[in-house]
């Protein structure tokens, strides 16, 4: 139905003034943890409710049908597939983007920087858009499988602080997106107090994610200057939770103009 979108998706946020970005939503889609069926009911809701974004991948993908899922995606949705890979193994070229992520918080070399050499070729030959990322894993009350497999400590869920200098470094290195994550399954999500210092602290699009299970914890995460908020375990439990989060995301956005 559609082909790769030809423009930086995340220019869609990229505003000077980041008191009047519009808001975004990603729905984030583990090829460990989907079926056929459960995927076109994400995509129906999708479309009916006004997602943004797919974002595609784990932290382990013990089973990987990544590919069928995003050319199904492809085949019948007009809603931009970005990969969020856990290493340069799951490279799509059908996708419509990358994320480049390089693990900013945590001190691994092959995260900050191994992976993608080993990657770079075949990213270079894919032709996929790549979007650099400055991913950032934040304590969440729980050991989650991005941080054992990484072998990254999370920053601390009260250290605001960390967490604005990390994301500066990254929007100084040349990082073009700060992804804020709590982890698949986090029992609590990122808090306002550090999404909002992180917020004072960079200028680029902000990616928050992990633990966003109720309507009152998107708001408060939009709230305090998310631009994208990634939901995904919840929603795997409970797909219906789509078109609660994206009615909050509606009246954030109902009184910025019209694109």
């Amino acid at each position: 139905m559609s082909n790769r979108h030809s423009f930086n998706i995340f220019s869609l946020t990229d505003t000077p003034d980041t008191t009047i970005r519009r808001k975004r939503l990603a729905v984030l889609l583990d090829p460990d943890h989907l079926t056929l069926a459960r995927c076109q009911e994400i995509l129906a809701l999708s479309h009916r409710h006004g997602v943004d974004f797919f974002f595609m991948g784990g932290s382990l993908i013990s089973h990987p049908d990544q590919t069928s899922f995003v050319s199904y995606i492809k085949q019948h949705s007009n809603i931009p597939v970005v990969l969020f890979p856990s290493s340069g193994l799951y490279i799509d070229a059908a996708a419509d983007g990358l994320l480049l992520l390089s693990l900013i918080s945590g001190r691994n070399p092959d995260f900050l920087i191994g992976q993608h050499v080993a990657a770079a070729p075949l990213l270079k030959q894919s032709g996929l858009p790549l979007y650099p990322t400055g991913y950032m894993l934040i304590d969440s009350g729980r050991q989650t499988t991005a941080s054992y497999m990484s072998g990254t400590t999370p920053i601390p869920h009260d250290k605001p602080s960390i967490a604005a200098c990390t994301a500066l470094a990254g929007q100084m290195l040349g990082l073009q997106q700060i992804y804020l994550d709590g982890g698949s399954g986090a029992m609590y999500p990122v808090s306002p107090a550090m999404i909002q210092a992180v917020r004072q602290a960079v200028s680029v699009p902000l990616i928050v994610g992990g633990g966003v299970n109720t309507p009152e914890k998107a708001e408060a995460a939009w709230k305090a200057g998310a631009d994208i908020l990634v939901v995904g375990n919840h929603i795997e439990k409970q797909p219906t939770f789509i078109a609660e989060v994206s009615e909050v995301k509606e009246r954030f956005n109902v009184a910025l103009p019209q694109e």
